[in-house]
C-alpha cells in the first residue's frame, strides 16, 4: 500500500474572525481528537463554512489560534496545510479522465509521474471505483462523481480531511448511501475528519461528535446521543429533533431527578441543574402518544388539524392545551382522522428539560 496517513488533531482556541464590521466567529474554541469525525452543523449563517475555511487556510483569523497536531497554523496558506478538502460541487475537471482528476493535485505539487499513477488507482480503489479510471466525469452518476472527489482529497494522504456539504447535491436515497461510505472509508483508514452540514440527519449519521453553531457561537457540543436526548437550550432541541417545546412546571425535586407537570401529565426527568418553578420541556414528535378520547380518557387534549401519510409513519398536527403539537406515529394502520378530538400522553424516553436560548 503506497498510501499511508497520520491523523492530526485540530485545535481551535478564541478564533474570532470579522468581515469589516461583521462578526462571522465570536471567540470559538474546540478541539477534535485524531480519528474522530465531528461535523459542523447549524443553519444558514452561523460561521459554520468559516471555520471550514479557515481550518482550510481559505481564510485567516483576526484574532486567536489554529493548530493541527502540534503545528500553529494560524497564518500558514492553504499550501502549507496538511488538509484536504471535499467540495459540495465537486470541482472535477471535465476534460480530464477520472484517474487524471484524482492524480490531478498529486501532479500538481510534484510527486513523480509514475508514483502518481499508483496513488490515483489506490486512491480509486478505496472509493469503490478501481474500474473507471478511463472514464469522463460526464460518464458517472452523481455519487460517483463525489466518490471521485473524495479519492482526490484523499490521494495527497493528509492529516485531516475537510468535507464541506458534500452530499448537497445528491437526492435523498443517494445521499443516506453516500454518507454510510464516507463513514465506513474514514473509519477503515482512521483519519481525522472535519464535516460542514446543515442536515441534522447528516449529522447524526455519521458524527463522532456533533459542534452545533449559531449565531457566530458554538451552541452545544457533544456526541450525537447527547445532543438528541440532552440538548442544551430550546434551539438545540428544536434545531436537531424538530422538538414540540411546551411550558411546564417542575412541582418537586429529588436528587437529579425533577417531577414535572405539563396540564395533568406528570413524568420524572434528569433535573440537569433546573429548580422548581416554570420550565420549558422539549417532546421529540415521535414521544408523543395519541389516542381517540373517550369519557375514561386522562392526559392532556388535543384535536387532529392535519394527519399526512407517509407510507411508514403519520405525521399530525394537533392543536392542544398546550398549544400546536408536530407529532410522528408509526402505527399506520391506526391512522386517527382530520377533526378527531384526541388524548395525548408523553413516553419518558425523547424529553428533556431545556433552557431559552
Amino acid at each position: 500500500m503506497s498510501l499511508h496517513y497520520k491523523s492530526g488533531s485540530v485545535s481551535f482556541e478564541n478564533v474570532i474572525k470579522t468581515f469589516d464590521n461583521v462578526t462571522a466567529i465570536d471567540n470559538v474554541s474546540f478541539t477534535i481528537e485524531p480519528g474522530n469525525l465531528v461535523t459542523l452543523l447549524g443553519p444558514s449563517g452561523c460561521g459554520k463554512t468559516t471555520t471550514l475555511r479557515m481550518l482550510a487556510g481559505l481564510e485567516h483569523p483576526t484574532s486567536g489560534r489554529i493548530m493541527i497536531g502540534n503545528k500553529d497554523v494560524t497564518h500558514l496558506p492553504a499550501t502549507d496545510r496538511d488538509v484536504s478538502m471535499v467540495f459540495q460541487s465537486y470541482a472535477l475537471f471535465p476534460h480530464m479522465t477520472v484517474a487524471e482528476n484524482v492524480a490531478y493535485g498529486l501532479n500538481a505539487s510534484g510527486v513523480h509521474k509514475i508514483e502518481a499513477k499508483e496513488k490515483s488507482e489506490e486512491g480509486l480503489d478505496l472509493v469503490g471505483l478501481a474500474e473507471y479510471g478511463q472514464r469522463y466525469p460526464s460518464e458517472l452518476s452523481g455519487g460517483q462523481q463525489q466518490r471521485v472527489a473524495v479519492a482526490r482529497a484523499l490521494v495527497l494522504e493528509p492529516e485531516v480531511l475537510l468535507l464541506d456539504e458534500p452530499l448537497s447535491n445528491l437526492d435523498a436515497k443517494l445521499r443516506r448511501h453516500v454518507r454510510e461510505e464516507i463513514r465506513e472509508l474514514q473509519q477503515k483508514i482512521g483519519l481525522t475528519a472535519v464535516y460542514v452540514t446543515h442536515d441534522q440527519e447528516e449529522a447524526l449519521a455519521v458524527s463522532d461528535r456533533i459542534i452545533v453553531m449559531n449565531r457566530s457561537v458554538i451552541a452545544q457540543e457533544g456526541s450525537p446521543r447527547e445532543l438528541y436526548e440532552a440538548p442544551a437550550s430550546n434551539f438545540i432541541a428544536d434545531f436537531i429533533g424538530d422538538a414540540n417545546l411546551v411550558d411546564a412546571d417542575i412541582i418537586a425535586t429529588d436528587g437529579e431527578t425533577a417531577e414535572v407537570a405539563v396540564g395533568a401529565l406528570r413524568c420524572s426527568l434528569p433535573q440537569r441543574e433546573f429548580t422548581k418553578g416554570r420550565v420549558q420541556l422539549a417532546v421529540h414528535p415521535s414521544s408523543v402518544r395519541l389516542s381517540i378520547r373517550s369519557q375514561a380518557s386522562t392526559g392532556l387534549t388535543g384535536t387532529i388539524k392535519r394527519a399526512t401519510y407517509l407510507g411508514n409513519q403519520m405525521q399530525y398536527d394537533v392543536d392542544s392545551e398546550v398549544g400546536s403539537l408536530f407529532v410522528v406515529d408509526y402505527r399506520v394502520e391506526q391512522a386517527i382522522p382530520v377533526g378527531s378530538d384526541v388524548s395525548i400522553a408523553f413516553s419518558n424516553r425523547g424529553l428533556a428539560l431545556v433552557k431559552t436560548a
